[in-house]
């Protein structure tokens, strides 16, 4: 089996995927997302060969990942996580858009196309009102809008950026949590793990210094995770889930290049080995049947 890696920095997480493809004496090729030439039409001596059963990818960025992978799948090539669920999950408009579709439980999501719209929308939620980009990660970029002062400066901010992804406003109705939220992690239709990640700050993220504990997979949360992965076509996926004090466990995101370093010890599981698991599968058998239950390994650690 040759398994071909994309990815644009080695941090932790590649670490731990290497070492674990290291371990089973896997046919590997590491490929820097940032030399890829692909060939469209005539040959490129650039261009990497391809000649894998699966490629596994690794990239930061949201858009090389997009580009290099729907290229792949059209040639045939099974890539995990597919193009398809990458531009499902990266971009959150898409992202709330399949989980609304699927009935998934979600804060309230408004999206407006020009600052006058957008601040209409920020007056029906009522204050305060979270704004974030519609693709981006690691919670950078996102705004707490606590009166109408403030929305105002941020959308004629915003407005003045001139890129898509600041032309379009997403924006959320304030969800009243515990200084915590949950981060889960779905290889395949299956929910492996969760965790807490606590803060005293609004914004939950270990990027941002939140600690983390492990946190019982109820089947609440099972069933949530599983829902929402399948709404975006499933895979290896973070789901992250807050408790609103009024309406229980919500769906928030889903993250299609998850960090997991963070993970391993609180909760016992074997991350790393549960995602190569999964790229094996997709190798041996094809994406749909390596989600199928019966694809699944029976114990989770």
């Amino acid at each position: 089996m040759r398994i071909g890696v994309l990815y644009s920095r080695v941090r932790p997480e590649e670490k731990l995927l290497f070492a674990e493809l290291e371990r089973r004496a896997a046919d590997v090729e590491l490929i820097d997302d940032r030399r890829v030439v692909l060939a469209l039409g005539g040959s490129s001596a650039l261009e990497p060969s391809f000649d894998f059963d699966v490629v596994f990818d690794r990239s930061l960025s949201y858009s090389r990942a997009l580009a290099n992978l729907r290229v792949l799948a059209d040639r045939g090539m099974p890539t995990v996580n597919p193009a398809r669920v990458i531009e499902n999950c990266g971009d959150k408009v898409r992202t709330s858009s399949l989980l609304q579709a699927a009935a998934v439980p979600t804060p309230d999501t408004r999206v407006a196309s020009t600052p006058e719209a957008a601040l209409l929308a920020v007056e029906e939620l009522g204050y305060p009102v979270v704004m974030k980009p519609t693709v981006g990660s690691w919670g950078r970029l996102i705004a707490r809008i606590n009166d109408r002062d403030a929305a105002e400066a941020l959308l004629e901010h915003k407005s003045t950026l001139g890129s898509y992804q600041h032309s379009i406003f997403y924006l959320q109705r304030y969800v009243d949590k515990p200084e915590r939220d949950i981060r889960a992690f779905v290889a395949g239709g299956r929910t492996l793990c969760a965790i807490y990640r606590r803060a005293p700050h609004w914004i939950t993220n270990t990027a941002r210094g939140a600690s983390t504990e492990n946190c019982p997979v109820t089947p609440e949360i099972d069933d949530l995770c599983r829902r929402a992965a399948r709404a975006v076509g499933g895979g290896l996926l973070a789901v992250d889930l807050v408790e609103d004090r009024d309406r229980g466990l919500l769906v928030l995101e889903v993250n299609h290049t998850m960090e997991f370093r963070n993970s391993i010890a609180p909760t016992g599981v074997d991350i790393p080995a549960r995602m190569i698991d999964f790229v094996e599968r997709v190798a041996s058998v094809g994406w749909d049947e390596a989600q199928a239950p019966e694809a699944q390994v029976s114990e989770v650690p």
